[in-house]
């Protein structure tokens, strides 16, 4: 989960969150390889499955969002970029939607733990309508919303963020876990994705 140097060869908050988004593409590409399992009803490992739902828990929304709707987002609308009617109104929605999906794939796994061979099948489907959404939203924050704020918050707004960026994986995150998280994608990639 390298870090990307903007035009002046630093990383900035946006570009951050960029390389963030690289690694969740590579999770979503795993969740969708692991839903064709689930469809075709073949042998799954559960404890997979369930890396796969914490990193998306931890790095993805814990991590990663937690970013954008504590820090990011606020300085984009004292920026003048808006909440309601505008592009964060429609990132935060989409949080939310992903969010449920990823509830449903918690459900189905426990669901699958007590015998349900159906609840493969919803897995599946959540995960794929997760991927579905992500890859959307994602395409957007990329290619309108980070550019919009790129162009409205100053230098002194984009240094504040990325040293809040910096305090959020010290703190709240907590040191080694980036690491831990970046171990679970290369494990699942190297199963799921090649």
């Amino acid at each position: 989960m390298e870090q990307k140097k903007n035009t002046q060869g630093k990383t900035g908050p946006t570009e951050i969150l960029m390389a963030e988004h690289e690694a969740i593409k590579t999770m979503l590409k795993v969740l969708e390889n692991l839903a064709t399992r689930f469809e075709r009803e073949e042998p799954v490992d559960l404890e997979q499955v369930k890396k796969a739902i914490e990193f998306i828990t931890g790095f993805a929304d814990r991590c990663h969002h937690a970013k954008e709707e504590d820090l990011l987002f606020p300085a984009l609308e004292k920026a003048g970029i808006p909440r309601q009617g505008g592009p964060i109104g429609v990132m935060l929605a989409e949080h939310d939607e992903g969010r449920a999906h990823v509830r449903a794939m918690k459900e189905a796994v426990e669901r699958l733990e007590r015998g349900d061979k159906k609840a493969g099948i919803d897995w599946a489907r959540n995960a794929r309508a997760y991927a579905s959404l992500l890859s959307q939203h994602i395409f957007k924050e990329d290619n309108i919303l980070y550019p919009m704020g790129n162009e409205r918050l100053s230098a002194e707004a984009q240094r504040k963020l990325q040293e809040e960026f910096e305090r959020v994986e010290k703190e709240i995150i907590g040191p080694g876990k980036h690491e831990y998280f970046e171990a679970i994608l290369e494990e699942l990639k190297k199963r799921y994705c090649s």
